[in-house]
């Protein structure tokens, strides 16, 4: 079983100006792609070939388990934005969200604020745990709440510079402003679910 990349659920340039399709073409095209390829070739007559991507992440160490993780990542990361996304919080989540952080002005910024503290490269999540309350967490470089089962992934943002120095330059803040202008809640709602 070879691994391939996922279509994105819009064109390159349905997140503009927000998310340039330049920057599409080289996270997605050249960054996510590259993952892919890597993953491939180290499941490639391993004890790993055949197994789920998840299976993968969840057993494997060094290498594999980083190129597997963002390969994961990225997926579930094009799926947090849409065109027709941004704007407040709708549906269950925005319950949830209230409950948790009081507002969803005080969610977003305390979101926002700790994306732009995530340390060199990684990603900021939103994940549900397993009593069903709501908590912020980040994780450094290719690592993910998947490995860990007492949380389920609702949202992501990649807080690797590639996913904003075309657009954005060094200016990460200004990617994140960006990128709530983006968040897709009926992803993140069915993920709640």
């Amino acid at each position: 079983m070879v691994f391939e990349l996922p279509e994105l659920p819009y064109p390159r340039d349905a997140l503009a100006p927000h998310i340039s399709k330049e920057t599409l073409d080289y996270h997605y095209g050249k960054h996510h792609q590259s993952y892919l390829d890597k993953l491939n070739a180290e499941v490639s007559d391993s004890k790993f070939e055949g197994k789920s991507l998840e299976d993968i992440i969840r057993t494997a160490k060094g290498g594999l388990f980083n190129n597997a993780a963002q390969v994961w990542n990225h997926s579930f990361y094009w799926h947090c934005l849409s065109p027709q996304g941004g704007g407040a919080a709708t549906g269950p989540i925005a319950t949830a969200i209230n409950d948790a952080f009081g507002s969803f002005d005080e969610f977003k910024d305390k979101f926002t604020s700790t994306a732009a503290g995530n340390f060199g490269s990684g990603w900021t999540w939103l994940v549900k745990n397993s009593d069903g309350g709501l908590a912020i967490v980040n994780t450094s470089n290719a690592d993910t709440p998947l490995t860990d089962a007492a949380v389920t992934p609702l949202l992501t943002v990649d807080v690797w510079e590639h996913a904003y120095y075309i657009d954005y330059r060094n200016a990460r803040p200004k990617y994140l402003d960006a990128f709530w202008a983006l968040v897709n809640w009926e992803f993140v709602n069915s993920n709640y679910s």
